[in-house]
């Protein structure tokens, strides 16, 4: 799995395509979407037209909410599988837990299943709590691959990034770069400045130097350019602990515990 990979909300199908197209000319090869996202279609096409063989192409989906549950499950991989024109796809995501449904332990089955299939390479969650992992892997026996997170320099989620390294699971980050106002912050203007990159570089090489996948989303060139050259600097200890100290615990999106996503 590419460390770090294009992300696609909220792309339609048009404006997917050429992003997919441009990303993958820059040396792009994840790529990350969602039933949720409306985008598929695109992304499929895109990947369908690209020069870049299928397996050197990294295809994430998610399942939307309204598909929970073992049943429901399989008939939405098959939609996703169908919009997205794959043979497979490289890793999918319960998306949400939902835990008001109560049935995202059914889906993680389904998963399994899928997986045992090979019509999907990897199995992972997005947005699960250490409770919720735990709860899958009790009544499973099957860790996820991977959780894909809100996580950012105001929230960087140490304890559960702690807890996925311990078990095995690769931490993903989405909204990566936080709010637009964050990459103002003095102290990532400074070390932009002490190396010579942008703010959203030194970001994402902080995201790096953590061990974290992240997709960060655009449909510019040059900002798509700009997004994955960041494996040519290095941060020093000290850049890395004055990023963690910008860390105030806030959440921009959904909590995992509540948040209801259909």
């Amino acid at each position: 799995m590419p460390q770090l990979g294009l992300g696609t909300w909220p792309m339609d199908d048009a404006e997917v395509f050429d992003a997919v197209m441009t990303a993958f000319t820059l040396g792009y090869r994840l790529v990350d979407t969602a039933a949720q996202y409306g985008n598929e279609v695109g992304v499929g096409r895109a990947i369908a037209a690209t020069d870049v063989p299928r397996e050197d192409a990294f295809v994430t989906t998610k399942l939307r909410g309204s598909e929970h549950g073992y049943e429901r499950t399989l008939s939405g991989f098959e939609e996703s599988r169908r919009r997205l024109a794959l043979d497979y796809v490289d890793l999918y995501l319960i998306h949400w837990p939902i835990p008001s449904q109560d049935l995202f332990v059914e889906s993680w089955k389904a998963f399994i299943h899928l997986r045992d299939e090979g019509l999907v390479r990897s199995i992972g969650v997005s947005n699960f709590t250490e409770a919720q992992i735990e709860r899958l892997v009790t009544e499973t026996g099957e860790w996820p691959s991977v959780n894909q997170v809100e996580l950012h320099p105001r929230f960087s989620q140490p304890d559960l990034r702690a807890f996925h390294q311990t078990h095995g699971i690769a931490t993903e980050a989405w909204r990566p770069l936080g709010k637009g106002g964050d990459l103002a912050d003095p102290v990532i203007a400074r070390l932009a400045a002490a190396h010579e990159r942008t703010a959203a570089q030194v970001v994402l090489r902080w995201h790096v130097q953590l061990g974290n996948v992240t997709v960060p989303k655009s449909t510019r060139q040059e900002r798509m350019q700009e997004n994955i050259d960041v494996f040519e600097f290095t941060l020093s200890d000290e850049d890395m602990a004055a990023i963690a100290e910008l860390d105030d615990g806030r959440r921009l999106g959904g909590d995992p515990d509540t948040e209801v996503q259909l």
